[in-house]
């Protein structure tokens, strides 16, 4: 492993938010209005950099995609 800097350290967690979005044809804009979150927060989720996630959140998103937190959350190694 080459050197990193410390935000860009991979975690050996991979979100499926896009996959699940697509699923169940819902838009990034629709979910952020649904959970009460920022598009851009949302977006650094869906594309694997975000670094954490509150319990709160991970449970607004599951709730409003009707998914589990394992279907969110996989490991990817």
């Amino acid at each position: 492993m080459g050197p990193r800097a410390a935000d860009e350290e991979e975690t050996g967690i991979h979100c499926r938010l896009d996959e699940l979005l697509e699923e169940r044809g819902m838009t990034l804009t629709r979910l952020s209005e649904l959970v009460g979150m920022s598009i851009v927060n949302l977006s650094v989720l869906k594309n694997d950099r975000a670094r954490a996630i509150r319990f709160s959140t991970l449970t607004a998103i599951c709730d409003a995609l009707d998914c589990t937190v394992g279907e969110l959350l996989v490991r990817s190694d």
